[in-house]
């Protein structure tokens, strides 16, 4: 039985993630060139061969060129890829698998680049931890679906805060260690770190 997670993407749907894509390299190209405040909407739209109409119809913000390869289809991919988890485990083990299957969105050369000009500045930083906001949401209410025992819901809140901060601590390291290792060795570090840690991963 096909749900909406799994049904074959149709015709329109194909052509505007298409758009999409070209606009992020499109943009992310420009600011690799000639620098992230030189670069503007009308010149990406330009460079896209879109009108800047158009580009709104596909993002709101140049920061939004920068988190599309950041984070690329994670928000989306969150969570189907986690209530595919078992809730015969742990949250935050579920959590932990769910990481690890997302975690090449965060390798590729466009997402490390996008990740370095975000860190760049106070407002960019600001923006990208508005998006992990986002995704602790989607992360909770995913949780909340997986365990729908209402009683449950507060302590799974809880957890998915602290399993996206465990994400980010991991991504964290994997930047500073210059990508010694895969990141997720880094998640797996990070998980590995919070099971030490007593009633923090218990059922």
């Amino acid at each position: 039985m096909e749900t909406a997670d799994t049904a074959p993407i149709g015709l329109r749907e194909r052509k505007r993630r298409s758009t999409l894509d070209r606009i992020a390299k499109t943009g992310l190209k420009l600011f690799m060139e000639n620098g992230y405040e030189a670069t503007t909407l009308d010149a990406i739209a330009a460079a896209s061969g879109i009108s800047r109409r158009t580009f709104f119809s596909y993002l709101k913000s140049k920061e939004d060129v920068l988190l599309a390869h950041e984070s690329g289809d994670i928000p989306d991919m969150l969570r189907p890829t986690f209530l595919a988890q078992s809730p015969e485990q742990p949250p935050l083990e579920a959590a932990r698998k769910t990481f690890l299957i997302l975690a090449s969105r965060y390798e590729s050369k466009e997402s490390i680049l996008a990740d370095r000009i975000l860190r760049s500045t106070e407002t960019l930083r600001l923006r990208k931890d508005a998006l992990h906001i986002q995704m602790e949401d989607v992360l909770a209410d995913a949780m909340c679906e997986l365990w729908p025992d209402a009683a449950r819901w507060p302590g799974l809140r809880l957890a998915a805060i602290i399993a996206m901060g465990t994400l980010r601590f991991a991504k964290a390291n994997w930047r500073q260690a210059d990508a010694a290792h895969p990141l997720t060795h880094y998640i797996d570090e990070g998980f590995d770190l919070l099971q030490r840690q007593p009633g923090l991963t218990t059922a």
